[in-house]
């Protein structure tokens, strides 16, 4: 009964009581997420300083996560970042991405762009870090905050299709990827709305993006962004 009595207060105390998010601070997260998505826009394409705002926009959002942590420790698991239910949400996507790679392969042999090199290796290790960052700030953000808005109710069809357009819409001007990050975006956005996990759609969305662009798109972004840098 004394064990007992324990494990229960023991489980009590490690429970967070948490103040409910306001709409306030989700618009301003939705607008920090536009605000990027212009920056890729002057920086990324107009400047092209591709890698330097990469890295900015990643060290940027991480020191937000980090502060809304310190005052929410539940937030991270909220967003999906968390282990929990990583398997399962792979196990749905998986049929998805082996439907993509095949699809790929085909239209890069029609095409003529298959170029797979040993680019492609440290880009599948790498790419994955960016995509958890681009699902967290588009999905996660982006849809999860319309989602949870409380004085507007928002369907999740229309919140599905608002993110993919977004999404879409950041990969300009290339038809190919706008193509691409449409339907990634539109399978995205049901999952994350059905089951939230950053890591499993980072992964996945890394692993997808690096093959697409070997097959379909003919272009090598580990050349692009590393080794025209010593050059």
């Amino acid at each position: 009964m004394k064990h007992r009595l324990t494990k229960y207060l023991t489980e009590f105390s490690s429970l967070k009581l948490t103040r409910p998010i306001s709409d306030k601070i989700r618009v301003l997260e939705i607008s920090g997420v536009v605000l990027t998505g212009i920056g890729k826009f002057v920086f990324m394409d107009y400047l092209n300083w591709r890698l330097p705002f990469v890295v900015v926009a990643i060290l940027a959002w991480t020191f937000y996560i980090f502060y809304r942590y310190k005052k929410d420790k539940n937030v991270l698991s909220d967003w999906g970042f968390k282990w929990d239910n990583f398997k399962v949400v792979i196990r749905l996507m998986l049929p998805f991405a082996i439907i993509s790679v095949s699809l790929f392969f085909i239209v890069g042999f029609i095409q003529g762009t298959i170029n797979l090199t040993w680019h492609v290796i440290p880009l599948l290790i790498t790419y994955p870090i960016w995509g958890s960052v681009q699902q967290f700030l588009t999905i996660g953000l982006l849809a999860g905050n319309l989602k949870d808005l409380k004085k507007v109710k928002l369907k999740k069809g229309f919140i599905i299709l608002v993110t993919a357009i977004f999404f879409s819409v950041l990969h300009y001007p290339s038809l190919w990827l706008m193509l691409g990050t449409f339907v990634l975006a539109l399978f995205y956005g049901y999952i994350y709305l059905k089951a939230k996990n950053i890591y499993a759609l980072g992964l996945l969305h890394g692993w997808l993006g690096a093959l697409f662009y070997y097959t379909v798109v003919g272009q090598d972004p580990f050349q692009d962004i590393f080794l025209n840098l010593f050059r």
